[in-house]
């Protein structure tokens, strides 16, 4: 009898620890400072007030985000490009996620404000970064030199892909790399520092800094034409959770993000929503399937009007 209440006993402490194991009382996110700007930091504000439970972001970029969430080191990582790829699939780092679209970003060519150039096309663009154009008075603008900011490394939200959507080669190498940064802070700040500079950034985070977006094509990046796929640099942005994630609390709030409440805070942050940018499902497709689907990741990824109704 007294094994059998020692038994009981143990098997009772083993279920509260694990019930305990599974509440969380705190959620870490972590990942890219342009998902933070974007909407996570609203987002974590309300959840916080709605549910009582404490919201802590870090940053650090998307590819930590990943890849300490793959690790079960973070709860959730906040992301502004996809998985990495190979030939050979999902790159280990990261294959252990689930990945959630909860809106759309671009990417913006930023230049500082004393710039009096308003348009370039894809491939001044390109011709910049490959140091075949290196004054502003070679594209219509002042005599001076042209000073391109980048980030250190392939794998950035931003660096990563911007290969992909501009050059069409995620291994791309620019020519001229200007000045180099390790995170999106610093660049931001060179360029408004630097009359010649230029550097690409995620819009969610560039309009809320002193600097100047750069037309493309003859489309500047507003809310509109991005909802619209008129700009052509729009990409997905993501939430990640760990594969087999039990936690009720991290499901909760990943379905408060993809509520209506949810998706409103993200539109009034200036960020297109999925809804709003149901126009875009096709085109980003377009664009995977140009790449020869080198991108690897599940359609069903990206939100279209055939699943919204499952939001």
């Amino acid at each position: 009898m007294k094994n059998l209440f020692v038994n009981a006993f143990t098997l009772l402490l083993m279920c509260t620890f694990s019930i305990h194991l599974l509440a969380k009382d705190t959620i870490s996110i972590t990942g890219c400072g342009i998902s933070k700007k974007a909407y996570m930091e609203k987002i974590a504000s309300i959840y916080e007030k709605k549910s009582g439970i404490k919201i802590r972001l870090s940053g650090g970029g998307a590819t930590k985000g990943l890849r300490l969430t793959s690790k079960g080191m973070t709860d959730i990582g906040a992301s502004c490009r996809h998985r990495i790829a190979t030939s050979g699939g999902i790159v280990d780092e990261e294959n252990n996620l689930q990945l959630i679209q909860v809106g759309w970003d671009a990417l913006v060519i930023m230049v500082n404000k004393s710039q009096k150039l308003d348009n370039l096309t894809v491939q001044n663009l390109r011709d910049v970064f490959d140091g075949k154009v290196t004054n502003w008075s070679e594209l219509g603008g002042a005599n001076i030199d042209i000073l391109p900011l980048t980030r250190k490394g392939k794998l950035s939200g931003v660096g990563y892909m911007a290969r992909l959507l501009i050059f069409d080669d995620p291994d791309y190498e620019f020519k001229n790399k200007g000045n180099r940064y390790k995170s999106t802070g610093p660049l931001e700040k060179a360029t408004m520092s630097h009359e010649g500079a230029i550097a690409i950034n995620g819009i969610s985070s560039a309009k809320k800094i002193d600097v100047k977006f750069i037309g493309i094509d003859g489309f500047v990046p507003t809310k509109e034409n991005i909802m619209k796929g008129n700009y052509p640099f729009f990409r997905p942005l993501y939430i990640a959770i760990q594969n087999n994630n039990a936690s009720p609390d991290i499901k909760k709030l990943v379905q408060f993000i993809l509520s209506e409440e949810g998706q409103k805070i993200i539109s009034d942050e200036g960020t297109v929503n999925l809804k709003e940018g149901l126009a875009l499902a096709d085109k980003w497709l377009e664009k995977v399937k140009k790449m020869g689907n080198a991108w690897q990741e599940e359609e069903g990824l990206i939100i279209t009007s055939s699943t919204q109704k499952a939001i």
